[in-house]
């Protein structure tokens, strides 16, 4: 058989796993369209000592090409002893294996040669203390300071840092764990999390549902369980527990406002897990377990936001997923939009304006420093590698405005089914976004072909920047807060005669974001010593106004940036700040010194965005 031929009977078989024929992710070494992983079991023991896991990953295969005799997997510094085939009269043999040698960017491939197409392998094994998506916390890392902690960030590419994987997006699998940890510690993973369990014989989990490997994650430490809703709740530290509980309360109510818009959740329960500062992100979409940065805890609900953008990836990336990396926005810029939605049912349309135009306003302000050609949400150059790809960070809004602006324009009566039937119609399924453009012309573009012509689609997708046409949202609540912070930056109305009493948390970041860079250090002053807002507890206000003190040259709130620093590994406020600091010869040794002594509390991810900044 031909080699066109070979790969067109593979694309074949894949439709029937619910994928478009479409090229091979190339930020993975797998061998997918010649072989699939159905199902992967993990049995593992986690050192806290050597910072490792180790025990076996067992795969259960689907071959694809009856020919194929050999399974090539992602790895990223993983020790394996051996590996292990089932045979046609079900025993276990060794097999024959190679690594290739380490790559950067994406790690080793382990090949595997089969003398037969097995149902199954096992490969015994254990990860690196330096693994990429883990975490090994001290005890001195946590709330309590008496027992370590651990987690996982698989996404993009780091769960073949922790599992020998199919490790693409384009291949889903259901998975199986049992897990030993140290007595007293609780283990929770993106699967059925019982809160009774005990441990007792190792931590048990089924994730009946198939999901792409960056969906799989682990966290182990001192925890606690609390009930919201339901088919809702929270795991925290025990000191965390109670404010979880509390800036958690809407969830129930979330995931009902979003099955009215987008059809049942598909996930069983819809559990969270808080964990410490050092988690790099704001949130990750772990399916049943999703991760969230304590940063989001304000204490009076305002960045719940947050939470409606990871719950809204149950149906854009979670059920419907990116096929790689390159289509990205397919994930984020859907779930973006679903969010504004989500938020508006339940606190109303002012609400949810007023987030939808900041994000709109900090979309366009990130324009200055994203190159032209990275503006696109998609590059027109063949998926070859992450040089192929756009911007991940402007993906969100421009994602989101796309649909907005064809939601604005066919009306919600023509949108809202359409948008339902392509996570009906792909649910559980690896797309592309040439996918969702001849689903788009087919399902509403040639019913309504006044809504989008295909040269303003091809602006929107390929074209930089955000398209003339687009409408921008406007609240009439940031209307008059414009005219105020304009009077403000004037002089002509003084610090103490801003009337701030019924501002939200949106409000003061409008309102910081507007003045960074043009109110001087003594105005900086002035705010902080009426408003307090070098210590509140709003890390999204605190951060945006010790970014504008450090670029006004406001020193006296170096306690608070420092403790700031030292406390929040968040890469989306820790970055920023380090990279306002070094831009300032007066501030750059004074930052190289915090980051030295704080380095060591960041994730692996926030690490390397921080050195290049230092650099």
């Amino acid at each position: 058989m031909n080699t066109s031929l070979l790969r067109a009977t593979a694309c074949a078989i894949l439709g029937l796993y619910g994928a478009a024929a479409h090229a091979l992710d190339p930020l993975s070494y797998a061998n997918y369209d010649q072989v699939k992983t159905r199902a992967l079991h993990l049995d593992l023991k986690a050192d806290f000592t050597k910072k490792t896991l180790a025990g076996h990953a067992e795969l259960t295969l689907d071959w694809l090409n009856k020919d194929a005799r050999r399974l090539d997997l992602d790895t990223r510094e993983l020790t394996i002893s051996k590996i292990e085939a089932l045979d046609a009269r079900g025993r276990w043999t060794k097999v024959a294996y190679r690594l290739d040698k380490f790559d950067e960017e994406k790690g080793q491939a382990l090949h595997i040669d089969l003398a037969q197409q097995a149902p199954k392998v096992r490969i015994y094994y254990r990860t690196a203390p330096t693994a990429s998506a883990l975490q090994w916390l001290t005890p001195a890392q946590t709330m309590s300071g008496k027992r370590p902690f651990m987690f996982s960030q698989s996404q993009s590419i780091n769960a073949r840092s922790w599992a020998p994987v199919q490790d693409t997006p384009s291949v889903r699998f259901t998975y199986t764990a049992r897990i030993e940890a140290p007595e007293g510690l609780r283990v929770v993973m993106s699967a059925d999390n019982d809160p009774k369990a005990t441990g007792k014989g190792g931590w048990k989990f089924n994730m009946p549902q198939p999901i792409p490997s960056y969906l799989l994650a682990i966290g182990i430490g001192e925890l606690e369980a609390r009930t919201l809703g339901g088919r809702t709740g929270v795991y925290a530290e025990p000191l965390r527990i109670k404010a979880a509980e509390y800036e958690l309360a809407d969830t129930e109510k979330m995931v009902e406002a979003a099955e009215a818009l987008y059809g049942p959740y598909r996930w069983g329960r819809y559990d969270m897990l808080v964990l410490p500062p050092s988690f790099p992100i704001g949130g990750m979409e772990n399916p049943r377990l999703t991760f969230l940065t304590p940063t989001m805890i304000a204490g009076d609900r305002s960045l719940v936001d947050l939470i409606a953008h990871e719950l809204a990836h149950s149906w854009s990336g979670n059920l419907v997923t990116n096929a790689s990396w390159k289509h990205w926005w397919l994930n984020e810029g859907f779930t973006t939009y679903v969010t504004t939605r989500i938020l508006e049912k339940l606190y109303g349309d002012e609400v949810a304006t007023m987030n939808l135009q900041l994000e709109q306003e900090e979309a366009i302000e990130s324009l200055k420093e994203i190159p032209t050609e990275k503006q696109a949400l998609l590059m027109r150059a063949a998926d070859t590698g992450s040089n192929t790809y756009t911007d991940e960070g402007l993906a969100y809004p421009k994602g989101a405005w796309l649909l907005r602006t064809l939601e604005q324009r066919a009306g919600r009566a023509v949108f809202d089914p359409f948008l339902r039937g392509w996570f009906d119609g792909h649910a559980f399924q690896s797309v592309t976004t040439e996918q969702f453009v001849a689903y788009l012309r087919s399902n509403l573009l040639s019913k309504h072909p006044q809504v989008m012509s295909d040269a303003e689609l091809d602006e929107w997708l390929y074209g930089p920047g955000i398209p003339a046409s687009a409408k921008y949202a406007k609240s009439q609540r940031l209307v008059a807060l414009d005219a105020t912070t304009a009077a403000w930056l004037k002089g002509e109305t003084p610090t103490a005669k801003l009337d701030t009493k019924g501002w939200t948390a949106t409000e003061w970041m409008k309102f910081l974001n507007d003045i960074d860079n043009k109110a001087d250090a003594a105005r900086l002053k002035e705010l902080d010593a009426a408003f307090g807002l070098a210590k509140t507890g709003n890390n999204e206000v605190a951060f945006r106004f010790y970014r504008a003190a450090v670029h006004a040259g406001y020193r006296d709130v170096r306690p608070q940036v420092q403790a700031f620093l030292m406390s929040v590994g968040r890469k989306k406020f820790v970055v920023p700040l380090y990279a306002a600091l070094r831009a300032n010869p007066q501030d750059r040794a004074w930052a190289e010194g915090v980051y030295k002594a704080a380095r060591e509390r960041y994730h692996p991810e926030t690490q390397v965005g921080v050195d290049k900044v230092m650099k």
